[in-house]
């Protein structure tokens, strides 16, 4: 179970879904775990392919600024992504990689959990879904929501017709996390 605040970075490239995974997860906190949560987001000028990044700070108390400079987690979804925020992430920090995209780690960090996502996601049927195997790995090894609660903002935050793919992407990836008993204690 992660400490608050929590203050995470996603970064990959676009059309990965980085800015709703964090949309998403700061909704969650909001309408279902009674927390506070503020997001901010970057991107490049391309609508696809160009590097992207949100951050997004989650805490128990109101959050007096939308900014920190070092994170207790990030999220890397693509190697120019890692190289460029691998700084931010605080000593004690924690690493999500995709191991498919983020292959050459230069910064190793004690606490890194290698998720497939992608290849998840492409088991499932669709490649996009990748940023919701994340996020419900990051649900279920970090203890930051629950599965009902995902499951619930999904239909609120997504297109109807992406509904039952990106549920099932959630479920996968807790099942990942479980399957493999990958769990942050820190």
């Amino acid at each position: 179970m992660l400490q608050y605040p929590q203050k995470i970075t996603l970064c990959g490239f676009g059309g990965q879904g980085i800015i709703l995974t964090a949309v998403m997860l700061g909704t969650a906190a909001v309408t279902k775990g009674g927390l506070y949560a503020v997001q901010t987001q970057s991107y490049g000028s391309e609508a696809r392919g160009g590097q992207c990044q949100a951050e997004l700070i989650i805490d128990t108390a109101p959050i007096n600024s939308p900014v920190a400079e070092k994170k207790n987690l990030l999220v890397a979804l693509f190697q120019s992504a890692y190289e460029k925020y691998i700084p931010t992430l605080a000593e004690d920090g924690v690493l999500v990689i995709d191991p498919q995209l983020v292959a050459d780690l230069t910064h190793p960090v004690a606490n890194t959990f290698a998720v497939p996502a992608t290849q998840i996601a492409v088991d499932l049927g669709n490649r996009m879904a990748a940023n919701m195997v994340v996020l419900g790995f990051l649900s279920e090894c970090f203890g930051l929501l629950k599965e009902d609660a995902l499951l619930e903002v999904v239909k609120t935050q997504v297109n109807p017709r992406f509904v039952e793919l990106n549920t099932q992407a959630i479920k996968a990836g807790i099942a990942y996390a479980k399957d493999n008993n990958l769990y942050f204690h820190g």
